[in-house]
């Protein structure tokens, strides 16, 4: 690829805000090595940050490396770049040197976000589940408004089977997201891992009504994504519920269980088994202008 391709991919693919790590690295690397990087203007800080970054992804330690000594030289002291340099120890020296090397970041700034966020990944893949279920509730609870944080707490007291946990924080998710369907499924999904089974089919069908499905029909449209999955938890529960009665009366988050549990149940059934005969409509209809050519 020649260099004025190269800027030409660059430009196309900056226009369009989207990049594959291997293609921004194949027209980056030309830029790059014919020291072009500066014709891109106020864009070739941004540049050398993304190239050493796909450089990283596709294995070019020496090009990212450079990179880095580029923006170091610009920009000392700059927590973006000292975040870049984490990621390369990463990569190229192991987790442990990251480790000490974030820590140290840490020590002269504690309050180093993007720092921070990367010390608790590292401590997770490290495995040291206690320190980064430590670090990252100090972390959330300094930066309340950051969802993703309250996200991965929840996600690693959920890979810990600490299901109550877990909920917690998602309880901090809702409150700061309370229009995500996604997330309320989540909720329901963790509360019935909690055994909270009343609260769990509250956040189904709380997740099936903001997702759009609900209506005055008297048979609802059959379900997809995230209503499909809703109605799948509406029916577990209701199942669970009639089972063992004593889960109505014993939810720790005292959630009153829905009255005509049979009916909800039958309903949830239904609306599957109209969601499956559908896709198989679908799929046998596909199968048959297929085999028609």
């Amino acid at each position: 690829m020649d260099l004025a391709s190269a800027l030409q991919r660059h430009t196309n693919s900056s226009t369009k805000n989207t990049r594959a790590s291997r293609q921004f690295f194949e027209s980056g690397i030309v830029i790059y090595r014919n020291n072009a990087w500066h014709k891109l203007g106020d864009d070739s800080w941004q540049f050398l940050e993304s190239l050493a970054l796909s450089a990283i992804d596709n294995g070019r330690i020496d090009i990212a490396e450079g990179c880095l000594d580029h923006l170091t030289a610009g920009f000392p002291g700059s927590s973006r770049v000292q975040c870049l340099e984490g990621i390369l120890k990463e990569s190229r020296d192991g987790p442990e040197p990251a480790l000490r090397f974030y820590q140290q970041v840490l020590e002269a700034d504690p309050s180093n976000s993007t720092i921070w966020a990367r010390e608790i990944s590292v401590l997770r893949k490290l495995g040291k589940i206690d320190l980064a279920v430590d670090q990252l509730s100090k972390f959330a609870d300094t930066f309340y408004t950051d969802v993703e944080a309250w996200l991965e707490l929840a996600d690693i007291y959920a890979s810990q089977h600490q299901y109550t946990s877990a909920l917690q924080s998602l309880s901090h998710v809702l409150v700061l997201t309370p229009q995500n369907p996604f997330y309320v499924l989540q909720a329901g999904e963790t509360a019935y891992s909690a055994q909270d089974i009343p609260l769990a089919m509250k956040f189904f069908l709380m997740a099936i009504e903001m997702a759009g499905d609900d209506n005055d029909d008297a048979t609802p449209p059959p379900p997809t994504g995230i209503t499909m999955r809703a109605w799948y938890g509406v029916e577990l529960s209701a199942a669970r519920l009639e089972a063992d009665p004593t889960l109505a009366t014993s939810s720790p988050s005292k959630t009153r269980a829905p009255e005509h549990l049979p009916r909800l149940r039958k309903l949830a059934r239904d609306v599957i088994n109209s969601a499956q005969a559908g896709r198989q409509d679908v799929e046998s209809e596909v199968s048959s202008r297929w085999l028609s050519r």
